[in-house]
């Protein structure tokens, strides 16, 4: 994990809430159906993936079970890699997904270790991405697929909105625009490098989300994390729907290819 990486910012309320309303396991939206799309085109089985930024283990299962993966999940924080064996345990696969507390620095495998590397969330959060894609190529073997879904952002300077988004969030983004990523993985040697914006699908469903929270799982949310939290998520998903109207935050996907 690169070393501008940051650990316990995932507290107890905002993992509970983010799997209330993105369900077991995950701690990005789009569930099972969204680890898929970011894979693309790209056959896993029986290959050996990484997946960086783990979180509590979702798209882990998704890429065992669905994909036919042998999966390494990497993460800062050991109260989520805790809770994602616990996941991977009762799904019963165990002996196809493991875990590895990390610290924040270089990656802790040889280089070809890897078939694939997988992350979701993760490196909108890394300040030093092309360092964090230096070391994704390095682990990768010849021929491996680099896939990503991420927040990324327009190329204006922030706004109000968004900086207040941010301090809503509390935690520590660094996203550049989906072309500097590019870029970057050209210059870190990937090829077959292929960038796709979202094109205002999580824009669509936050605004579902927003009105979910103001609404049916209001009551779930008190009893989840109490009144003063559940205004915080509520407003914290009121500002980011905002500055995903304003095409300031950006998600989408980007996939790249370590020559043979």
């Amino acid at each position: 994990m690169p070393a501008d990486a940051h650990s316990d910012e995932y507290h107890d309320s905002m993992v509970a809430m983010l799997e209330l309303i993105w369900g077991e396991g995950f701690l990005a939206p789009g569930g099972a159906a969204l680890v898929k799309e970011t894979v693309g085109g790209f056959d896993l089985a029986g290959k050996r993936v990484l997946d960086i930024g783990s979180g509590i283990g979702g798209g882990d299962i998704v890429l065992a079970r669905d994909c036919g993966a042998e999966v390494v999940g990497t993460d800062l924080e050991p109260p989520l890699v805790e809770k994602a064996r616990g996941y991977v345990a009762e799904a019963g696969l165990s002996d196809r997904v493991s875990f590895k507390v990390v610290e924040a620095g270089q990656l802790e495998f040889p280089d070809g270790s890897f078939d694939a590397v997988y992350s979701s969330g993760a490196f909108t959060q890394i300040a030093d991405k092309a360092g964090g894609f230096a070391e994704v190529y390095r682990v990768l073997c010849p021929g491996g697929a680099f896939m990503v879904y991420d927040w990324m952002r327009g190329p204006e300077a922030y706004s109000d909105d968004m900086r207040y988004w941010f301090k809503l969030e509390g935690l520590t983004y660094a996203m550049e625009t989906l072309e500097r990523h590019g870029a970057l993985l050209s210059e870190a040697g990937f090829a077959a490098i292929e960038l796709e914006d979202d094109g205002g699908w999580y824009r669509d469903r936050c605004r579902e989300e927003y009105a979910a929270l103001k609404g049916p799982l209001k009551p779930r949310m008190l009893e989840l994390i109490g009144p003063e939290q559940t205004d915080h998520f509520i407003e914290n998903w009121r500002a980011m729907l905002v500055v995903l109207e304003k095409r300031e935050l950006r998600p989408g996907r980007y996939r790249a290819v370590k020559p043979v």
